[in-house]
């Protein structure tokens, strides 16, 4: 593949820019968004708040694939790292609603934690932009 066949965008994260990394990248028929918290610049929404935080990350990977001309109805695989098992149905409510027409295929898991301690969630998507 050329690299005139891949885009990538920028969201503006501190971290994209110290690690080296794109928020969405497509290539040919896909576009994959990385890992995306709630935070927007350097402020948390929805602290404390898993429901909240994952609304706020899911709209903004969603946000990321729109770049690209894609909508929720492109996404075809979410992925959702939790850091407590307590939040489950909270953040799988938040899935339900913003994805619920489409029915990725999706994944959940709990992890030891993130770079922040006050993150709860973070939310990866993948979307396909062929006919």
């Amino acid at each position: 593949m050329t690299s005139e066949a891949v885009r990538r965008v920028q969201s503006g994260s501190p971290w994209e820019e110290s690690f080296g990394f794109a928020r969405a990248v497509a290539a040919g028929d896909r576009v994959l968004v990385g890992g995306t918290t709630s935070f927007k610049g350097n402020v948390l929404y929805g602290e404390g708040d898993p429901y909240e935080q994952a609304k706020v990350a899911f709209t903004s990977a969603l946000e990321a694939i729109a770049e690209f001309g894609l909508g929720v109805e492109s996404v075809i695989r979410t992925r959702m790292y939790l850091s407590h098992v307590r939040d489950v149905d909270a953040v799988g409510r938040a899935h339900k609603e913003l994805f619920d027409s489409v029915r990725p295929v999706s994944t959940l898991l709990v992890v030891e934690g993130f770079v922040d301690p006050r993150i709860l969630v973070e939310a990866e998507i993948e979307a396909f932009r062929g006919a």
